[in-house]
């Protein structure tokens, strides 16, 4: 792809907001907040977060794994015979045609050479209905020689459109805008080899073809010489009932695929270019026939098993992330699972004057503009995966300088179905007249879920992260006036619940990647959930901050919601320390008095809560597990202490919620120090202690293995580590079952 004119459109693929003099305050600076250094230094300046070819299918696209096979099913409808043999002769010879019969009803594509298709012709004063194949037939037969002549052919089976369609690009592309050598060589070379294609639909093409409606899941595969014989019927608007426009039509939930509606566009120069694209596609296509397949899937998710995104445990650092200023998706996230920005109707204005991010990718690679002939328009959570799609040209510029420049030979290797390894999943964002209305937390969800269904397509039967990255970017950010600092969380919330790593490109804007891996950074090393955030982004949406302060306002809720629990947890500690034992100055009820001053000591100093310093958070969390087990049921602490030097102590009262929130306070602190513990082990090892602490008799056997798990995988110094903090959370107890767990962890501790 052509990058000269980057500097002519620093955002390349959305118009985002300027947040260059975002105000952040010294307390919120995310450069100052654990910013994982060593991750950053990778080779490219232009690059930030792990280096791509970490991102999984960069390096060996789809070998881990890759998406299904072609097979036909009550759901996969496939246009062509499948080989028996290796996919190596399917890449040698165009698949032969899978026969079939025709199907003239509102589930299957009304095809041009359907018998059932009639057509008005005015005979003698009169009225008559005949077969519109013959009329297209008749009027592709006569040689076509100019821009005018092909005008009349493709009016004469869209008679009733005589005096609406103008043509006024068309002529301006082959009478003003190309060199006359070009018109020659398209109206003498390339047409008629369309024209071929176009009469041999019915050889080509015999089966019919299902509509991909809504609340439907279902594929469709095909040739891609299938592919070009349909789109060279779109190029001369012979599908019928696919040229109305009004709401009620059969096809008013359908994008336009005839070519019509381009072909009366004013003539731009990015409409122009445009038809270039396509017209150089069909010069490919027709000197050399393509011999491999395309597959499209709609993904359709009921609203109910969509995620609770409030309620997901899915750490933010669960998944890697790639992010640079410089690259694209098509090129640097070749292997990986390419978002396309989509417009619900698939294609957007890619027929009229629409040229941005999808409409871009349509023409490049034109094998995707045949989704509109059987795509429905897509619903809040539903989206489209099209594997395989060839890209035949490069471009420069976007929107109004976009332009051809030049053919693309595409070298991706293809799979064992003889599809391209290029994976394109089709998401639509809600366009936004009002900018502010997008924090709102219907919204939010709204736009999770519908990057969720895109994003886990074919990857919710294996565990852990094991599937292709999504490439992707500022999407819906340009015309729909969404946020990329948003945008951008959502899309990572997504990859974290669909288990995908994400390459994230800002298209020129340096603040923007910045930005983005200093807020992952942050969200990481607080070990935020994707629950966490939702709350937060939640939160953001109740304040009368704009939109330019979601940044700084999510740095400083964090911060807010530790130093509350960092108070009460003061309040606790301070209680003690004045209770103690005046006759016994290094004891508490709760332990070494030392040790309490300790926990104090993390509370009042704020410096090291944030550094983590894991000494005096490991005996905060040693004094907190010396409170009876059987706290839980009563509403103050008692003695229950056997010692007469403890009973001194007594009637020591605090809440229920002050103890739950110390617990919580140094258990989250502790946590950021052991960074090689799985997250998902980690909950459920301090689940048992838990469990361990206050009713010892319901500890399961797995969580034990959990928790010996941990301290097993951990190096050296953690294992010692985790053992002691596993022993102190076990030894208060007198029962057997926790005698032997403690005894356990002093065996380790030995070793």
């Amino acid at each position: 792809m052509a990058h000269e004119n980057m500097a002519d459109s620093p955002d390349m693929f959305a118009d985002s907001e300027d947040f260059m003099d975002i105000d952040m305050p010294p307390e919120c600076d995310v450069d100052n907040i654990g910013v994982n250094k060593k991750v950053n230094e990778i080779a490219s300046a232009s690059e930030r977060g792990v280096p791509i070819g970490e991102i999984i299918g960069a390096d060996s696209p789809w070998d881990a794994p890759e998406f299904p096979k072609i097979a036909p099913a009550y759901n996969h409808t496939v246009l062509y015979h499948i080989y028996k043999s290796n996919s190596t002769h399917l890449c040698n010879d165009p698949p032969v045609p899978q026969q079939g019969r025709d199907v003239w009803n509102k589930d299957y594509v009304r095809m041009p050479f359907s018998n059932q298709s009639l057509y008005p012709v005015e005979e003698d004063g009169e009225t008559v209905l005949k077969n519109r194949w013959d009329l297209i037939n008749l009027s592709l037969s006569r040689q076509i020689n100019n821009s005018y002549e092909l005008e009349d052919a493709i009016l004469e089976y869209n008679s009733k459109y005589e005096k609406q369609w103008k043509f006024t690009a068309l002529h301006k592309l082959y009478n003003e805008y190309l060199e006359e050598e070009e018109t020659e060589h398209f109206f003498k070379g390339t047409l008629p080899l369309i024209i071929d294609l176009v009469l041999r639909t019915p050889e080509i093409v015999p089966n019919s073809i299902p509509l991909l409606r809504q609340h439907h899941n279902r594929s469709i595969s095909l040739s891609q010489l299938q592919v070009s014989c349909l789109l060279a019927n779109a190029f001369f608007c012979t599908f019928p009932r696919r040229n109305s426009r009004k709401a009620k039509s059969e096809y008013s939930t359908y994008p336009d695929i005839n070519f019509n509606r381009i072909f009366q566009c004013t003539g731009s120069k990015s409409v122009l270019e445009k038809l270039k694209c396509i017209c150089h596609y069909f010069r490919r296509v027709c000197k050399k026939v393509p011999c491999g397949v395309v597959t499209f899937t709609r993904a359709s998710v009921e609203i109910t098993k969509c995620p609770n995104w409030s309620k997901s445990n899915a750490l933010i650092g669960s998944v890697p992330i790639h992010i640079d200023s410089k690259g694209t998706i098509e090129n640097e996230g070749a292997g990986l699972l390419q978002v396309d920005f989509a417009n619900k109707f698939l294609g957007g204005g890619v027929l009229g004057y629409g040229c941005v991010q999808e409409e871009i990718r349509f023409v490049i690679c034109p094998e995707l503009l045949i989704s509109m002939l059987f795509t429905e328009c897509l619903r809040p959570t539903e989206a489209l995966l099209m594997i395989g799609c060839e890209r035949y040209s490069n471009y420069a510029g976007y929107a109004d300088t976009f332009s051809w420049s030049g053919s693309h030979e595409d070298m991706t290797q293809r799979d064992s179905s003889g599809r391209l390894k290029c994976a394109i999943i089709a998401i639509d964002a809600l366009s936004f007249n009002n900018p502010s209305v997008q924090y709102k937390p219907e919204y939010i969800t709204r736009e999770l879920n519908k990057a969720w269904v895109g994003f886990s397509v074919c990857a919710d039967n294996l565990p852990g992260n094991t599937f292709p990255g999504v490439a992707t970017g500022n999407w819906g950010c340009g015309a729909f006036c969404g946020s990329p600092y948003l945008k951008s969380l959502l899309q990572l919330m997504a990859c974290c619940v669909a288990r995908r790593p994400m390459a994230y490109f800002t298209f020129g804007d340096t603040q923007l990647r910045d930005d983005i891996i200093n807020m992952y950074n942050f969200l990481s090393q607080n070990n935020i959930s994707v629950g966490d955030l939702y709350g937060y982004l939640c939160e953001f949406s109740k304040s009368s901050a704009s939109g330019k302060q979601l940044y700084p306002f999510l740095l400083q809720f964090h911060k807010d919601r530790q130093n509350v629990n960092l108070l009460k947890t003061r309040q606790f500690f301070t209680k003690i320390i004045n209770k103690s034992d005046e006759n016994l100055p290094t004891k508490t009820f709760y332990g070494e008095k030392s040790n309490v001053e300790s926990a104090l000591t993390v509370c009042n100093d704020s410096d090291l809560v944030e550094s983590g310093n894991a000494v005096n958070t490991a005996e905060g969390i040693q004094v907190t597990k010396k409170i009876p087990d059987d706290v839980i049921d009563v509403d103050e602490i008692e003695d229950r202490s056997s010692e007469p030097s403890a009973t001194t102590t007594a009637q020591q009262s605090t809440s229920k919620q002050s103890f739950f929130d110390t617990v919580s306070f140094f258990c989250e602190t502790n946590n950021t120090q052991t960074k090689k513990e799985s997250p998902v082990k980690k909950k459920a090892a301090l689940s048992f202690f838990e469990k361990s602490l206050h009713k010892s008799h319901d500890v399961t056997s797995d969580k034990k293995d959990v928790a010996r798990q941990i301290a097993r995988e951990s190096d050296a110094t953690d294992e010692i580590k985790c053992s002691q903090e596993a022993k102190i959370k076990v030894e208060v107890h007198s029962n057997k079952k926790s005698g032997k767990i403690s005894d356990y962890f002093q065996r380790l501790q030995k070793h």
